[in-house]
């Protein structure tokens, strides 16, 4: 559970001053706010507490914890069996939020971030709901070559505002802030993607993206953060989220 830790210090200040045997005291009352929310780690390095497979179940064989990482196994994935492998989701549903994590992918490789998650027998991936911050190669992987499918993207929608991504191989810190029905995407200290949700030109943009045909997408204010499992190595680690 998200903990609030938001609460107000009071002290006093007592001056004193002496004049011709008189005294005066002055007597100041200061507030100090702390900060409301804390940041809450998603992942603790050793297991998949608080995560699952998207559908239902446990997390899959394929996704192992590596170095303290959440690693994507593809490379041996002609051992998959079936349920091995899917995305992965939080346990809890977030609205308002600032989440982070780092990640990195395999050459050629392609994954995502993908948040806003409406989990359902109605829709059999978490892109049917959520939106989408890609994760790529992008020297490598073929969809690349398509405006906003590139990394830090809003996968189809916004293309970055600039490139932040680190070489291969490197990780790349990935932000995620959705408040009040503003959303910025942040990669590597930079913001790439700044836009407003469910506005009239929000939803011109959805009508005009490979989205359109899907009802639930990007309707749902509160939902999950999936980890994308698109059949390509990839590894996330210091995961965190704080309540807005």
């Amino acid at each position: 559970m998200m903990k609030n830790l938001g609460y107000t210090l009071m002290f006093s200040a007592t001056l004193a001053f002496s004049c011709g045997g008189s005294s005066e005291q002055t007597v100041e009352t200061i507030e100090i706010e702390s900060e409301e929310n804390e940041w809450v780690d998603l992942f603790d390095g050793q297991s998949f507490d608080g995560w699952k497979k998207y559908g239902g179940g446990d997390v899959g064989k394929a996704w192992k914890i590596q170095d303290e990482t959440i690693f994507l196994d593809a490379a041996n994935k002609e051992n998959w069996e079936a349920g091995d492998a899917g995305d992965i989701v939080t346990v809890e549903e977030f609205e308002n939020f600032h989440f982070q994590l780092e990640w990195k992918i395999a050459e050629n490789g392609n994954s995502g971030i993908i948040f806003l998650v409406h989990e359902s027998e109605e829709y059999s991936y978490p892109w049917m709901t959520g939106l989408e911050m890609q994760i790529l190669d992008n020297d490598g992987h073929p969809d690349a070559k398509i405006v906003t499918h590139r990394a830090g993207d809003l996968y189809d929608l916004i293309e970055s505002s600039e490139e932040t991504v680190k070489p291969l191989g490197e990780w790349n810190l990935a932000e995620i802030i959705v408040n009040q029905g503003e959303l910025e995407l942040h990669l590597n200290g930079v913001m790439v993607v700044s836009t407003s949700l469910w506005t009239a030109e929000w939803e011109e943009m959805v009508a005009g993206s490979k989205f359109k045909d899907m009802p639930g997408f990007s309707k749902y204010k509160k939902g999950k953060i999936a980890l994308q499992d698109h059949g390509d190595e990839v590894w996330f680690r210091n995961i965190r989220i704080k309540q807005l």
